[in-house]
């Protein structure tokens, strides 16, 4: 059985054994089997809760293929995907990074928000994005071959990226990229309620709300209303919270800070739910 990992540097890996719940959009299946097929690397475009991260699950399980996850952050090095030595007792020993561990074993690495992590992250896979398909450890001095079954798939949000953390076109170019966007309202009306149980009805109201609130560009908001944020509602209505309190908490206070717009849109909300 296909393995899940979820790793956030310093923490234990999350192992993760059901399949998920994904609707494809468009070709999307279709394109990522066929960059497995053709050893590819993807990248995947997108607003925050767009589907992105869940997508990969789906595939990987799909497709019988392990999956390893790095939430990437400001922090995140090439030495803590690659790897590096440890004291334990009286040895000094070599520990795998996940890039090393999925290059050797041959599982999907998936790099979640890359844009964030520093740069020699993107460095460290060059080699592994064009025709040799290999990891140079530099700690080591070795260079491994990547596992037939290796594949590299790498997101970040275009819109949400700016200067220091936008991808260099030179990166990007390495790349087959897919585009996500939220989901017409028929198509999200049917997510949130298969991922939550929730009434079709209610389920078309807090979608109702989402394009709403995405419409209102003049706002100003940093992010607008994920797909991921709409579940949490219908999570929360479905198990007895008040459906406007329900919406306040896990739509409008996530979106920002500010008080009146936090008004404002409560008010919007109460006015469709």
């Amino acid at each position: 059985m296909p393995t899940s990992e979820t790793i956030s540097i310093n923490e234990n890996p999350k192992i993760i054994s059901e399949q998920p719940f994904y609707k494809p959009m468009a070709h999307e299946v279709e394109i990522f089997q066929h960059a497995f097929k053709n050893k590819l690397p993807i990248l995947l475009k997108g607003p925050t809760g767009t589907g992105k991260t869940r997508f990969v699950d789906f595939m990987a399980h799909k497709m019988g293929q392990s999956l390893i996850t790095v939430s990437c952050h400001e922090e995140t090095s090439s030495t803590d995907l690659i790897g590096r030595y440890i004291i334990k007792g009286a040895e000094t020993i070599w520990v795998d990074g996940p890039l090393t561990k999925a290059v050797k074993e041959g599982a999907i690495l998936y790099l979640d928000e890359i844009a964030e992590a520093r740069p020699d992250v993107v460095v460290a896979v060059h080699s592994l994005t064009d025709h040799r398909k290999e990891l140079y450890i530099d700690k080591l001095g070795i260079t491994i071959k990547a596992h037939p079954d290796f594949m590299l798939v790498a997101s970040f949000n275009p819109g949400y990226q700016k200067g220091f953390k936008e991808l260099k076109p030179s990166t990007r170019q390495r790349f087959v990229a897919i585009s996500f966007q939220y989901p017409i309202v028929k198509d999200e009306t049917e997510i949130v309620a298969t991922e939550t149980g929730l009434d079709k009805d209610t389920s078309k109201k807090l979608v109702n709300i989402a394009n709403k609130i995405r419409n209102l560009t003049e706002l100003g908001l940093t992010e607008t209303v994920s797909t991921r944020l709409l579940v949490d509602a219908a999570l929360l209505i479905n198990s007895g919270l008040p459906k406007r309190l329900s919406v306040k908490v896990a739509v409008v206070e996530p979106l920002t800070d500010d008080l009146e717009i936090t008004q404002a849109l409560t008010d919007l909300c109460d006015l469709m739910i």
